[in-house]
């Protein structure tokens, strides 16, 4: 865990606070304790709270507590960082099958866009008993890089296990990754777009609905053609009208809207699955 990024990364950016919110306070072999961006309190976190907290949410699938460093991290601090995750990821297994409660916990293999530290996070994981794999970790700055980390992997994947790419969801990826065999993918990217007015377009160019171009677009449908509830019931000019206003309904509508498209596409994807066309 790093509050430092000097360059992007592929999953994006730490945010940086002026004061002391969400502070990591130390990562110790026990667990990570950090400020609370909400009170200030100091809150304690380990493998095992991580599993309880997530059996409480009634989480389908449980992600264990893990260390994400950014790419630019030494290379001792990875390979530390990896076999501190590893033995985390044994104690939330552990923790979880106590009351497996018929969730499921992925791996998660780390290791960056080093082939070698990937291999081995691989190895080691698929040597317990998880109900899926998922791909995490720095997966570099461009997509070129998760392209070559996932094209590596690929042919070493378990195929009996379910595979989850983590933080990726842009539409543009998707198309890229499943070829490799990524089956769920998991990102806040199709609903942070919406809400800040980004609208998602089959086969074109996103519509930017902030711009004064579509100010008087109150007899166009907000993507023509899409069954979206938003999409048969709004207009450009309206949505248009409510981000320009800071209007809360706007967040929600570019938000149901990105979801209908990734449901949509997640859709077809498997249709051409099951087609053999993919």
């Amino acid at each position: 865990m790093s509050n430092t990024l000097p360059q992007k990364e592929l999953k994006g950016s730490v945010v940086k606070y002026s004061d002391d919110r969400a502070k990591v306070l130390s990562v110790k072999e026990e667990g990570v304790t950090f400020i609370s961006y909400r009170d200030g309190k100091h809150i304690h976190l380990t493998p095992e709270s991580s599993v309880h907290a997530q059996k409480d949410l009634g989480a389908d699938i449980i992600i264990p507590l893990d260390i994400l460093l950014p790419q630019h991290a030494t290379p001792k601090k990875r390979i530390e960082a990896l076999h501190r995750t590893h033995r985390w990821e044994a104690r939330s297994l552990r923790e979880h099958i106590k009351n497996p409660k018929n969730q499921a916990m992925y791996a998660v293999i780390h290791g960056g866009t080093d082939e070698q530290l990937r291999e081995l996070s691989l190895k080691y994981l698929c040597s317990l008993p998880f109900s899926g794999i998922a791909i995490g970790g720095s997966l570099g700055s461009t997509k070129t890089e998760m392209n070559q980390v996932l094209s590596f992997m690929s042919p070493r994947l378990p195929p009996n296990l379910p595979i989850h790419l983590l933080g990726i969801g842009d539409p543009e990826s998707i198309d890229s990754v499943v070829r490799f065999g990524i089956d769920t993918l998991d990102s806040a990217f199709p609903t942070r777009l919406g809400r800040h007015g980004t609208i998602f377009v089959d086969g074109g160019v996103n519509l930017i609905l902030k711009r004064s171009e579509y100010k008087r677009d109150f007899d166009k449908p907000l993507v023509p053609g899409c069954t979206c509830p938003v999409c048969k019931t709004y207009s450009r000019g309206y949505v248009h009208h409510l981000l320009k206003a800071q209007e809360p309904l706007a967040k929600t509508l570019g938000s149901i809207h990105n979801l209908h498209f990734m449901f949509e596409k997640m859709r077809v994807i498997r249709e051409m699955i099951l087609n053999d066309d993919l």
